[in-house]
Parts: C-alpha cells; structure tokens; sequence
C-alpha cells in the first residue's frame, strides 16, 4: 500500500483514501475468487472432487487443467485475501488513532488560544445592555452584552465614567470612531459613526459602566 509519506518506523501518515484503496483491492479478489469458484460449480467438481476415475486415469468428463488452475487461483487468492484484511484492520485501527490524536491536539490548540487571549485581553470598562433596530450603533455592529474596552480615545486605562464616551461622541459626530469589544471571549473591532437617525441621541444604544 502507498501511504502519504514514507515512515519505517509504523508512523507514516495514513488516510481515508488509503483505506478505500485497501477496500476497493479487497472487493476485486474477492470477485476474483468468486470467478474460479464459477469455473468450478460449471464442473460440478468444487475445491475437492476427484479429478481421477476409478482406474485412475485423469476424468474424460471434466477439463482437468482448468479445475487444477481454479483451485490452485482460489487457495493464493485467500491467502491474499487474509492478508489484505489484516492489513484493512490495522490501517483502520491507524486512522482512528490518527484522527483522536488530532481531535486532542486542535482541542488542546483551542484551548491555549483561549488561555492566552483571556491574558492578553484588557478588561471591559462598560457594558451594551440595548441597541435599537436601525441606529448607528446596530448598523456599526454593536449586539446587546458587548463589554466595551475601547471607545475611540477612550479605553480601560482612561475610562473614568460613562460622561467620558458621551463627551468622545458629542465631538465625534458624522466621524467615524474605533469602537473593540469583547464578545463570547474574542476581541472585535468595528467602526461607529455617531449621527442623527429616527430615533434618541447620536448612537442608538445603551451603555453601562462595569464595576470591578
């Protein structure tokens, strides 16, 4: 069997499609050894019946050389056949422990990506506990329970209370602002442009302070 790489020590990289070309090289002996068993029932002989009359001379009412021949095909083709199932079982045996291995690894990966963002993440200094349909701040992309940890100028280190974001978009208006967020424990930014709009004030939603 061809394997993706070449590794003596058991360790080579194995695939589905290894597998199926295993499968599909299994199916045709066994179509194989199905052929010559044909060879034999048309004989009416099988793997065992005599192929020698009473006087021991060869049958006169079978093809002697080609029941030997079906015979000997069909007892090399199990041998084969064996083999090539052994060989199905091991690879199959590989690729689970190859795709478990993987799953650990992606899930170990993700959870030190989470570790280290969860670090590296400042802490929010308010959070978004409403945002109206249609408003600069739902078109910019804020969603409810957003905690905030940049607000143009405005970040963790310089937030005092909510007048400094309402201060940030009373001089902010029609221009765009960096607003970053943290939301289900991941940091995305988007740009809001406080403006008039049908409804109340300049954004369209609702900001609170979070105490720590």
């Amino acid at each position: 069997m061809k394997m993706t790489e070449e590794n003596n020590d058991g360790n080579s990289t194995i695939t589905m499609e290894d597998v199926q070309s295993l499968i599909k090289k299994k199916d045709t002996i066994e179509e194989q050894i199905k052929a010559y068993y044909d060879v034999l029932e048309d004989q009416e002989v099988g793997m065992e019946g005599p192929l020698v009359d009473a006087e021991g001379f060869p049958r006169a009412d079978v093809n002697v050389y080609q029941i030997r021949t079906a015979r000997h095909s069909i007892s090399c083709l199990q041998n084969d056949h064996k083999a090539i199932m052994v060989e199905i079982e091991e690879a199959l045996h590989r690729l689970h422990a190859l795709e478990k291995a993987k799953r650990e690894q992606d899930q170990a990966e993700s959870q030190t990506e989470s570790m280290e963002q969860e670090v590296t993440l400042p802490s929010p200094f308010a959070r978004v506990d409403a945002v109206s349909q249609g408003s600069p701040a739902c078109q910019a992309g804020l969603r409810i329970s957003d905690e905030i940890i940049a607000f143009g100028s405005i970040n963790t280190g310089n937030f005092q209370n909510l007048q400094n974001i309402a201060s940030v978009v009373q001089h902010s208006e029609g221009k765009p602002l960096n607003v970053t967020v943290i939301r289900n424990g991941q940091k995305t930014q988007m740009g809001l442009t406080p403006q008039r709009w049908s409804g109340r004030g300049l954004l369209g939603c609702n900001i609170v302070p979070i105490h720590r």
